[in-house]
């Protein structure tokens, strides 16, 4: 059975990019597509970045115990994993990889346990991180303002993972989490 790599990290850490980096590398990673009861934003596609579903659908799906793990992370906005991702991953003799929220990360690690190897990537600080979602452009100064705060409790979780990567240049980051990966899906 293969091995599950869990990130996670508040919005703007640098969380996707490095999972991003890390599916570009020859490592037997396959992406667990998260379902989310959110938008899209910008140029994401359902079944590619996630599987979009309305807040009903989201809550049948709650309701018929198809989730792994999921969130309420803001008021009808659900984020979660179906276990017929994971499953169809596994089954086809794939290493899963998850960017998920900081409860979806101590969920899966502890439904896997050691199978299962859980990353949180920190920003330098808050003030970094507040720039960082501003210069991407994809929210309103109120949206901004609320992942910020919520980025704030998030980082009460860091202790809770097996490993903390401070993401204060994205090159050292990228590098260090390859190794860290690469070891673990060797043992």
């Amino acid at each position: 059975m293969g091995k599950l790599i869990i990130f996670s990290a508040p919005s703007g850490s640098g969380k996707s990019t490095i999972v991003n980096y890390l599916l570009s590398q020859n490592i037997n990673l396959q992406f667990s597509i998260s379902a989310t009861s959110r938008f899209p934003r910008g140029e994401e596609k359902h079944g590619v970045e996630y599987y979009f579903h309305t807040p009903g659908d989201f809550r049948n799906k709650i309701a018929n115990l198809e989730f792994l793990e999921f969130e309420e992370v803001y008021k009808d906005k659900f984020y979660g994993t179906l276990k017929s991702e994971v499953e169809r991953i596994l089954n086809n003799g794939g290493n899963v990889i998850f960017d998920v929220d900081v409860v979806g990360g101590c969920n899966i690690k502890k439904y896997y346990g050691d199978k299962a190897l859980s990353i949180f990537i920190q920003p330098p600080s808050i003030e970094e991180l507040r720039r960082r979602l501003e210069k991407r452009g994809t929210d309103l100064p109120d949206v901004i303002d609320a992942r910020v705060a919520k980025a704030e409790q998030e980082m009460t979780y860091a202790p809770r993972f097996d490993v903390l990567i401070r993401n204060d240049n994205l090159e050292d980051a990228k590098a260090e989490v390859l190794k860290i990966v690469t070891e673990f899906l060797d043992k």
